[in-house]
């Protein structure tokens, strides 16, 4: 997809401060500093739109990105940092459940992991919690200009084996220095876009059936 229009529609902390277009949302999640602000800038062709700080843990709040006015990317905060307070980790998390588990418009979670390493604890808890709720999940193994390209597929089976991958969601190597991996996301987004589509299509057609 060739990106010209984008904007930071909101940044909400309740689900009344949701955007209403009913457009697909896909949440990106991932750990505090692993690249989540760079892989939407990335994504979406820009250097700064979405900031990226030198203080992971940052992010309080979801970030709305409305993209080509036909999708959004929406930003939650990262997960695993430890010098934030439990209380706040705790508000986040309730946040982030309560937006994944009865946001209707959300098509699937876009879940970041370092191709570099095995899938922390927290990684792992994440993709354990999409496959729990039946979100979609489309895996990004990013950062993998850092390690030589002969050894991304080894790296890629240690990323598959410790989440217990499910086949049935999309999982692409990624790098947002490089753009590697960049038109396979949009691949994946448009094919989870369309899915929702007919989501949205076959609740309307029981609304409509229970009203008769």
């Amino acid at each position: 997809m060739k990106v010209n229009n984008v904007e930071l529609v909101i940044s909400a902390a309740k689900p009344h401060q949701y955007p209403t277009d009913g457009l697909p949302e896909f949440a990106l999640a991932g750990r505090s500093n692993v690249g989540k602000s760079s892989f939407i800038n990335r994504m979406i062709g820009r250097k700064s739109l979405a900031r990226i700080s030198s203080k992971p843990g940052k992010t309080q709040t979801l970030n709305f990105y409305k993209i080509e006015d036909t999708v959004f990317f929406v930003d939650v905060p990262g997960y695993g940092y430890a010098k934030v307070a439990k209380t706040e980790r705790e508000a986040w998390g309730r946040m982030i459940e309560t937006y994944m588990t009865d946001r209707e418009p959300l098509a699937a979670c876009i879940h970041i992991v370092d191709l570099r390493h095995a899938p922390s604890a927290d990684d792992v808890a994440m993709y354990e919690f999409l496959k729990y709720h039946d979100i979609p999940a489309i895996v990004i193994a990013t950062k993998a200009d850092k390690i030589p390209r002969g050894k991304w597929q080894k790296h890629l089976k240690v990323v598959k084996e410790t989440l217990d991958f499910d086949p049935l969601d999309d999982i692409i190597v990624f790098s947002s220095e490089t753009g590697l991996g960049k038109d396979e996301v949009w691949k994946a987004v448009k094919k989870r876009m369309l899915d929702q589509k007919e989501y949205q299509a076959e609740l309307r057609k029981e609304e409509e059936f229970g009203e008769e």
